[in-house]
């Protein structure tokens, strides 16, 4: 920190940063100041240019027009690595680890060889256990939990000690234990005077965390705000400019089971996945199921195993609506009225390379053609349908899938499959990295697809979010299921300590019964 004689300068000053690509300007004139030992939150819609900005704050992306200062001097980055030399670190959303080394080896690949040199090890057990992050040099990253793994790319960022820390979407996989070891790291940097510069959809945790927000939409910077002092409704109408209702679940009213679940056991792929074991649970129709659980503990075999990407062992492990459908792939059982959104919508949920229309073939195929062949006029109609129902902001639906921003990608391949109907719905972090405005559009759309007769079934990490939607919850740790129980038999503490493994494993008799 620097003294000017009336007080400490202000760390960061942004103004009029602005930055366009084809069809969008990403960043429209955006300012802002960041103070010394400040935890300050970017809030705003999915394209609302917060990723723009902190790209270009980290050097990533070069403005256009506009002007950075850092502690009174003027600061354009080159780079990356030209930020970390002028005392500014990021810890991206996902995580950019090699599961086959060491701590100290991935520590070592992200900083200069001066500073990997020395005694690198004894730094990483110094720093780590003054910011209260734990973690053993020579641990494999594989063997690691997520949230231990999140503590590797803080540790790395602090051994280059950065006046500024951006995070981005930091508790998305974490635990609400490893959350609030989290913020007591970031509360502890903010106290000897570094700065945090926070991204996150979650409201309350940007109450109970940041000194102050600016709220950016379409690029522009439309207010500020101290979150304590506003409620998480208010902080949301403040980014998405007008009010928001919260989806009501209402009460359930039960149908036939339409999806069966039967002792599902699948084994790990390769040495760092996790195997199924003994997985059973159903789910009726008009139910909404969640499935907890910190990443890594059988989400993503779980959710390959219900869509038919990796086959069950036996061909009744999975029955939809009374239908033995374990060892047919993700094609034949779309035709059995099952739907998919993977937690990957880049390259799973959606080929980036193709086109919005292109991409709604992918898995409406029956919809959209006629004797075999496709009707183009059709399939452009439907992904243009799906773009106004769900405020997918897109330059047009010719445009690749890749020049969307992540939620709004995320909103399409949502509304893609929701468009087919289907008897059972399954998600997999259904609002990863969507907005509140967004999520709460998705939670409706989700809701009403219950309603009317569909099974769903919600794999997410965001406990609020299953608290809001699901009728029923169960959790999975370590490739094994908690019996589901109606949400409101659940608490907070009990999700926690199940998400940590510390809760046992469901009975065969128990794990039937949603």
């Amino acid at each position: 920190m620097i003294w000017d004689g009336g007080g400490w300068m202000t760390l960061l000053k942004v103004e009029g940063l602005t930055k366009s690509y084809p069809g969008v300007k990403a960043a429209d004139g955006i300012s802002f100041k960041l103070e010394p030992g400040e935890i300050h939150a970017l809030l705003g819609e999915n394209g609302a240019g917060k990723s723009t900005l902190v790209k270009m704050v980290y050097g990533v992306v070069r403005p256009d027009a506009g002007s950075m200062m850092l502690e009174g001097r003027s600061y354009h980055p080159k780079g990356p690595a030209d930020a970390r030399a002028q005392g500014i670190g990021m810890v991206f959303q996902h995580f950019s680890l090699f599961e086959a080394m060491s701590v100290e080896e991935n520590v070592a690949l992200g900083l200069s060889a001066e500073a990997a040199s020395g005694d690198l090890a004894a730094r990483i057990r110094d720093v780590s256990r003054s910011y209260g992050l734990d973690i053993a040099p020579d641990r494999i990253v594989g063997e690691l939990s997520v949230g231990e793994r999140q503590r590797i790319e803080i540790v790395r960022c602090l051994l280059q000690n950065p006046r500024l820390l951006i995070m981005d979407e930091p508790t998305s996989v974490l635990t609400p234990r490893e959350a609030n070891d989290l913020f007591r790291t970031l509360r502890q940097l903010a106290s000897e005077g570094r700065s945090v510069l926070y991204i996150s959809h979650k409201l309350e945790e940007i109450r109970s965390l940041c000194d102050r927000a600016t709220v950016l939409r379409g690029g522009r910077v439309v207010g500020s705000a101290v979150p304590r002092d506003e409620t998480a409704k208010a902080l949301a109408e403040m980014m998405i400019g007008s009010s928001l209702k919260a989806p009501e679940r209402g009460t359930v009213l039960a149908g036939p089971v339409r999806l069966r679940v039967n002792g599902l056991s699948v084994a790990a792929e390769g040495a760092f996945g996790t195997a199924l074991r003994d997985i059973s649970f159903e789910v009726r129709g008009g139910e909404i199921l969640g499935i907890a659980g910190v990443a890594g503990n059988g989400q993503t075999e779980l959710m390959d195993a219900l869509a038919g990407e990796v086959p069950a062992f036996k061909r009744a492990a999975i029955e939809v609506d009374g239908v033995a459908v374990g060892d047919l792939g993700p094609t034949a059982r779309r035709a059995r009225g099952m739907a998919f959104v993977p937690e990957e919508r880049l390259g799973h949920g959606a080929v980036p390379g193709l086109s919005l229309t292109e991409n709604m073939i992918l898995s409406s195929r029956g919809a959209v053609s006629a004797g075999g062949m496709i009707d183009w006029a059709a399939a452009e109609k439907a992904a243009e349908g799906i773009v106004a129902r769900f405020d997918v902001r897109t330059a047009g639906v010719d445009h690749a899938a890749r020049s969307l921003s992540g939620g709004n990608l995320q909103k399409f391949v949502v509304g893609r499959e929701m468009a087919l109907g289907p008897g059972v719905f399954i998600a997999s972090q259904p609002t990863w990295g969507v907005d509140a405005g967004a999520a709460a559009e998705i939670h409706k759309a989700v809701i009403a697809l219950a309603r009317a007769g569909s099974a769903v079934v919600l794999i997410s990490q965001d406990l609020d979010e299953l608290f809001q939607v699901v009728s029923h919850l169960a959790v999975i740790a370590g490739g094994r299921m908690t019996p589901a129980r109606p949400i409101e038999q659940m608490s907070i503490a009990d999700i926690g300590l199940a998400m940590e493994g510390r809760a046992s494993a469901p009975t065969r008799a128990e794990a039937h019964h949603v």
